[in-house]
């Protein structure tokens, strides 16, 4: 992927003197992190620990999956229900929305359909809701890679809720109890050329602006672009969040914001129309792989001690990691 310059907020942050540097580089590391998602609630990692050869080869795997035929794709399908977030959903299909639970809003909102197809997967022994995949005869090796995939961001994203730990004064294990159960999710987003103008006019959309559900993401993207950030001192100004060479986007959910009773930042951000052809005013097809990393469902969501006092009321009232993804999840199918 070709650098791009770095005309964004977001800051970019080394993450090898986290991974392999002395207790002083790992602490040095860890505030920049904390500063960067209390301030922006997004940040570029380099050197995060994933090997370029393997987030190269998750695209290519990409494109492969959503260059089958629909009759194909559509052999694993997302279920109806919202919560059972698992399999192939087809253009249209997800509405992404925030925080809009009333069903005839749900339903005005999805007047501006979603452009993009998504395929979801989760850890390989979820009892609750298993794994949905298209049978191997039809992209042989697909499902292999992607268990493998979904294990080794599982392990970066350890250490970045470490890094989050140890920047809050915390002990760097303190989020660990919390993820053991490794609710996390894998996603293959495609969105392909669509008409510039009818994402312009917002007769359809990429992704509207919302804030993700769970504790963190990691944000793969090509080159192609889209994601744009809000800025937190001007409700509704979004500033572009370009692909930056060998860098994943990490991003603050809604959990750590709840935890961190607003002190860290789960930011609203949104995918627009990318550049368009100048002969055919069509969209370029972009891909984007993110990575969510979710509590355990039976964990309660509330206050760290260390974030709420006499003079510092709680914001949000506890509730169950699984009770709320099911309400986030429940309003977008």
């Amino acid at each position: 992927m070709p650098s791009a310059p770095h005309q964004s907020q977001v800051p970019i942050v080394d993450f090898a003197p986290f991974l392999s540097g002395t207790p002083s580089d790992r602490k040095t590391t860890a505030t920049q992190i904390y500063q960067a998602f209390k301030t922006v609630g997004f940040v570029y990692l380099i050197n995060h620990g994933v090997p370029q050869e393997k987030v190269d080869e998750c695209f290519a795997w990409s494109k492969k999956f959503f260059d089958l035929p629909s009759e194909i794709k559509n052999l694993a399908p997302h279920p109806p229900s919202g919560r059972y977030h698992k399999g192939y959903s087809s253009v249209g299909k997800e509405k992404v929305v925030q925080m809009v639970y009333d069903l005839e809003a749900v339903r005005e909102l999805r007047k501006a359909p979603d452009v993009k197809e998504s395929f979801e997967s989760g850890r390989q022994d979820d009892e609750l809701y298993p794994n949905i995949w298209v049978p191997e005869e039809h992209i042989s090796g697909f499902r292999a890679f992607m268990e493998e995939y979904f294990i080794t961001c599982r392990g970066i994203q350890r250490q970045i809720l470490r890094a989050v730990a140890l920047g809050m004064g915390l002990e760097e294990t303190y989020f660990d109890p919390f993820h053991s159960d490794r609710q996390n999710q894998l996603r293959l987003l495609h969105y392909p050329p669509t008409p510039a103008k009818e994402l312009l006019s917002g007769e359809k959309e990429r992704i509207a602006a919302h804030t993700d559900f769970g504790t963190l993401t990691m944000l793969f993207q090509d080159d192609v672009g889209g994601l744009e950030v809000e800025d937190i001192h001007q409700k509704g100004v979004f500033h572009p969040a370009p692909p930056v060479e060998g860098a994943v986007v990490v991003n603050i959910g809604d959990f750590m914001q709840r935890w961190s009773n607003d002190e860290l930042k789960s930011t609203m951000h949104r995918v627009r129309a990318p550049p368009s052809d100048d002969e055919t005013k069509m969209t370029k097809a972009r891909y984007s792989i993110p990575y969510f990393s979710t509590a355990n469902r039976d964990a309660i969501i509330d206050c760290l001690p260390t974030c709420w006092g006499e003079d510092r009321p709680k914001k949000y009232a506890p509730i169950t990691s699984g009770d709320y993804i099911g309400m986030r999840l429940d309003a977008t199918y």
